[in-house]
């Protein structure tokens, strides 16, 4: 038997202006054929998992198309088109297939679909027709549609947030595409959109409240009879229908996973307040702070890069100038700043503006004398089970240097996430020589930095990611919806 894989994997911020291109993919990952064993066999990632799979079932893999962008803006209608045609085209090379195994991330939108990735399983099913099973992995930030759910027979969500369970979801998937070639199992699964959108800080599957709701769905879980049951915390930045939380349950009849899945809805709206979260601003923090154990790592939620921000908040950054109280690490995505930078040799004092330039993002820069102390190329590698599951990173040329009040300022020139901790060792800088790492992320960088820092501390910044979803301007949502109808 032959398992065709492929995906298109985007989370599609419809709150920031400027849109994804096929560039953006191509700067991140857009492999085809044995392109994609070769970088997935070994990784904790979905692909390695259904890999594995299917050769312990002596399946044959069929490599197809897999493109992955950053997180960002909305796919531009160009972008979209090319990816939809080369991965139809190519599966189409390779037909007939037993089976599909899908890699959507569920939050994608694009210029002409909201529902992206509704719409691209939906092409799949069309051009294999309703006898191939269709199986795959979600991201539990994903906004989980009808059409998803209509074009599969199973979908796995990862079970933790930071993702460190992506090869297990490809697993699972896996075995569930085996059971349904090999078994000739009959699948059913049934989504149920609550009247919650669970907030982003509150997100964290290992502490409360979610830890008690992810406990609810294990015991659900063990139930005869169901396979799987999947929890889409959701992705609060897309205004879209589909914006907010749902519960997706795979059973061996429909009837037990509806009843499944309503359970784990009315667990979350009758307990809705404890997943709406407290938001704090830095000035709010710094007291806090002094008594905390070092170091300490401070989230940038308004700049989340893993949400789609740019990166170029230097709000913290501006903050812990002005207390001068605290030895301090971040990171800025500045590519022109990085070509001004190059001009000069290490050891140059500098006088360097950086930070955000858009004005419906934040106005704040930053601007003072730097000494520049290295010039590099951002590549690094990370082997260890951390949110997103790559291996291979790239923050292209990037600029190393330490401001006036002894903070240290890595400044790149390709988007890339703070989901690995070589993106600091491998460049010399040790996590233990600082007071505070700013990761621009909300509950993704606990993974890398949560072993080397003492203390956490979310910070809700202002940006395209901020914390409070009800500041943002939606048109589309489906209501009501807490916290926004209350």
């Amino acid at each position: 038997m032959r398992v065709a894989i492929l995906g298109i994997y985007h989370e599609s911020n419809t709150f920031i202006t400027t849109a994804t291109t096929l560039a953006d993919f191509k700067n991140s990952h857009w492999l085809k054929g044995d392109a994609i064993i070769q970088e997935y066999t070994n990784a904790h990632h979905e692909i390695g998992g259904m890999l594995q799979t299917l050769r312990e079932n002596n399946i044959e893999p069929v490599p197809v198309m897999f493109a992955e962008a950053t997180p960002g803006g909305i796919i531009s209608n160009e972008t979209y088109q090319t990816l939809l045609s080369e991965m139809l085209t190519a599966l189409e090379r390779q037909l007939p297939v037993d089976g599909c195994l899908v890699v959507p991330h569920g939050a994608a939108v694009s210029a002409l679909h909201p529902d992206m990735d509704g719409h691209w399983l939906s092409m799949i099913r069309q051009l294999l027709g309703p006898g191939i099973p269709i199986a795959g992995t979600l991201d539990p930030h994903a906004n989980i549609s009808s059409l998803m759910v209509e074009s599969t027979d199973a979908l796995v969500a990862y079970k933790t947030n930071p993702h460190l369970d992506q090869r297990d979801a490809g697993r699972t998937a896996g075995m569930l595409m085996c059971s349904i070639l090999l078994q000739k199992k009959r699948l059913h699964q049934v989504l149920i959109q609550s009247s919650v959108a669970i907030s982003i800080e509150q997100q964290n599957t290992s502490v409360s409240p979610c830890r008690e709701l992810y406990n609810l769905s294990d015991k659900l879980a063990a139930q005869k009879g169901v396979l799987v049951t999947n929890i889409m915390l959701g992705f609060p930045y897309a205004d879209v229908y589909e914006m907010g939380s749902s519960f997706l349950v795979v059973a061996e009849n429909e009837g037990l996973a509806k009843q499944t899945a309503q359970s784990l809805q009315e667990y979350v709206e009758e307990n809705k307040a404890l997943f709406e979260g407290e938001k704090h601003t830095i000035d709010q923090l710094l007291p806090r702070m002094k008594a905390a154990e070092k170091p300490i790592l401070l989230l940038d939620m308004g700049d989340n890069v893993g949400a789609g921000a740019p990166g170029n908040s230097v709000h913290l950054l501006n903050a812990l100038e002005r207390s001068g109280t605290y030895i301090s690490f971040c990171c800025i995505y500045d590519p022109a700043a990085v070509r001004f930078l190059m001009q000069y040799t290490p050891g140059s004092s500098v006088y360097l503006q950086t930070g955000s330039r858009e004005k419906n993002h934040e106005t704040e820069c930053f601007s003072g004398k730097v000494t520049l102390l290295t010039i590099t190329e951002g590549k690094f590698k990370e082997s260890n089970p951390r949110h997103g599951g790559q291996v291979n990173y790239d923050m292209g040329t990037m600029a190393i240097l330490k401001t006036q009040s002894g903070n240290t300022v890595m400044i790149h020139s390709l988007r890339v996430p703070p989901f690995s901790l070589s993106q600091l060792t491998n460049f010399g800088i040790l996590p233990e020589n600082f007071d505070i790492i700013v990761a621009k992320g909300v509950n993704a960088p606990i993974a890398a930095y949560g072993p080397v820092c003492r203390s956490i501390f979310q910070v809700n910044t202002p940006g395209v990611t901020q914390a409070d979803m009800t500041q943002f301007s939606f048109r589309h949502r489906r209501k009501p919806l807490f916290p926004f109808e209350r």
